[in-house]
């Protein structure tokens, strides 16, 4: 999962990563978020609040209407009619100083836990994203690491053609520092674990394109 960080502490939203094993890309302000979210897609954007009513209020319909990305605000004040304008726009939380960690992860957690479904189910094919675990007909099969990551995020957009180039920004923390090889690599690890031990196909390569996740549950259908 990746959360876009604008105007937070680099301190603060590092550690925000490491406890919830999540990538986190830090933003300077709205007005630099806007590359961020033209080229990646986020499960969750924390925002600091820097007294910018008017902009912030704007940033935040914005996300809501557009984008449909939970959103919380740390706010370095305390100020009722403040928090009450920013959700009915569109945030989904409004976190006050003095910042705690504990508290800051477990609302980030919790709103990322409502939001994304922790297990795909299609058939007999079944995958636990909280447990990082894959099973087929109740059988675990072990897939780890990039590969499952990948193989979450093509399941979770089924039918969807998604190229390599959005799929090193969606998983890896540094895209720009990998090369389209390793999505390579990681699609064939996969293949070896679901489509030749199982004699299932779930991911179909769509020439010059990308990758689509394909498994139908042939029993069912």
């Amino acid at each position: 999962m990746r959360i876009l960080s604008i105007g937070v502490d680099e301190e603060l939203s590092r550690s925000i990563a490491s406890s919830l094993r999540v990538i986190v890309d830090d933003s300077y302000d709205i007005d630099d978020s806007s590359n961020f979210l033209r080229f990646r897609n986020y499960d969750l954007i924390l925002l600091d609040y820097d007294l910018e009513y008017n902009k912030t209020k704007k940033f935040i319909a914005k996300i809501s209407k557009e984008y449909k990305v939970p959103l919380i605000i740390l706010s370095i004040i305390d100020d009722k009619d403040t928090e009450i304008s920013f959700l009915k726009a569109g945030a989904d939380d409004f976190i006050k100083e003095p910042f705690d960690l504990d508290i800051i992860s477990a609302r980030v957690e919790a709103k990322l836990r409502r939001t994304i479904d922790n297990r795909i189910k299609i058939g007999k094919l079944t995958i636990d994203i909280g447990e990082e675990k894959t099973s087929y007909r109740d059988k675990e099969i072990e897939i780890k690491g990039k590969p499952f990551d990948i193989l979450v995020y093509l399941a979770e957009h089924k039918n969807q053609v998604i190229s390599k180039d959005r799929l090193l920004n969606a998983i890896w923390e540094e895209p720009e520092f990998i090369t389209p090889n390793v999505v390579e690599t990681s699609i064939n690890a996969i293949r070896q674990k679901l489509d030749k031990n199982l004699g299932i196909k779930c991911i179909e390569t769509i020439r010059r394109r990308g990758y689509k996740f394909c498994y139908v549950d042939k029993e069912a259908s």
